[in-house]
């Protein structure tokens, strides 16, 4: 989106407009669009002044913040719930949809966090020459017709 037109532009303008001009005639002197001529005229004879319009998205929580207790009540209730279950438990008590992905970036606003646990259903960390050569001889056994049994380094 473009940044607003200059203040100093927009008080030439309403200058022309009070001596008498037209929008169209104002904004063509000017060198700016016929319909940005009206639009600004529109607005000096309403307000008496031309400011320039709010831009970007207006501000607020969204819609998952009126459902903030719901989701401390669901989170206290049972800390492992996934985001897809969070968010049928959201549909079935309040009617209200949301994609898991924008229930997790609001829990995460929030302050919810969810760490994995490193020691559940993980293999072994493989470090070093001799993770390397248990790794080879593991090959080796699956493949025992080939006549390699060097180790990987």
């Amino acid at each position: 989106m473009s940044a607003p037109l200059p203040d100093a532009l927009r008080a030439r303008f309403q200058r022309y407009v009070e001596e008498g001009f037209s929008g169209r005639a104002a904004a063509l002197r000017l060198r700016l669009s016929p319909t940005t001529g009206a639009r600004w005229a529109r607005q000096v004879h309403r307000t008496g002044r031309i400011d320039p319009a709010p831009q970007g998205r207006p501000k607020g929580r969204g819609k998952l913040d009126p459902h903030r207790g719901f989701f401390a009540e669901i989170i206290g209730q049972d800390a492992d719930i996934r985001m897809p279950e969070l968010s049928a438990a959201l549909l079935e008590a309040t009617c209200e949809r949301a994609h898991p992905n924008s229930i997790g970036k609001f829990l995460r606003k929030l302050g919810y966090t969810y760490k994995k646990d490193i020691g559940c259903h993980r293999t072994p960390a493989c470090t070093g020459k001799a993770a390397a050569c248990r790794l080879g001889a593991a090959s080796h056994a699956r493949n025992a017709g080939r006549s390699r049994t060097n180790c990987i380094h």
